[in-house]
């Protein structure tokens, strides 16, 4: 049965999985047509945040006419897109900082107090598996458009700029 005395490991039944790298939550998904000689043809847009809540976070825009496809292909472009965001020792951004995309416009402090994450929409998404506690945040455009205000609230942790002094 085993040849050489040893035994194989062929099969590990009491093995745990080890946990995935990124978490990820999906924050829109849309039905989309375009139009074509016969009628309409639909696919799904996807919009997900992948983070590992350490610093690292992006935003993804995938297509297909599955919404797993689509799932699949945005996870693959928020890996693309990943920043490294800076983080104090209290796990909350240094200093005041702004973001534009679009007409998406995101203003993010950080809260001295211990009064946790507060933000709405998919900034609190995207702050939340960046990692970052005690900020909060304001959605100060009239845009509703969740992945421009993913995308600004990204744009707004690539602007901070910190260095430690010794």
């Amino acid at each position: 049965m085993f040849r050489s005395g040893k035994k194989e490991n062929r099969f590990r039944h009491g093995q745990e999985r080890k946990p995935p790298e990124y978490e990820q939550k999906l924050i829109d998904i849309r039905r989309v047509a375009r139009v074509v000689a016969g009628g309409r043809r639909f696919s799904f847009r996807v919009t997900i945040v992948i983070g590992n809540r350490k610093g690292e976070v992006g935003v993804g825009l995938g297509k297909a006419g599955d919404t797993s496809l689509a799932i699949e292909k945005a996870f693959r472009n928020a890996k693309k897109h990943l920043i490294k965001v800076v983080l104090n020792e209290r796990d909350s951004i240094p200093c005041e900082t702004t973001g534009k995309f679009g007409s998406a416009f995101i203003y993010i402090k950080p809260s001295l107090g211990g009064r946790g994450l507060v933000a709405g929409g998919s900034v609190r998404t995207v702050l939340d598996l960046a990692g970052v506690k005690n900020t909060s945040a304001k959605i100060i455009s009239t845009s509703k458009n969740k992945l421009n205000n993913a995308r600004a609230a990204l744009v707004a942790l690539s602007n901070l700029k910190y260095k430690k002094i010794i």
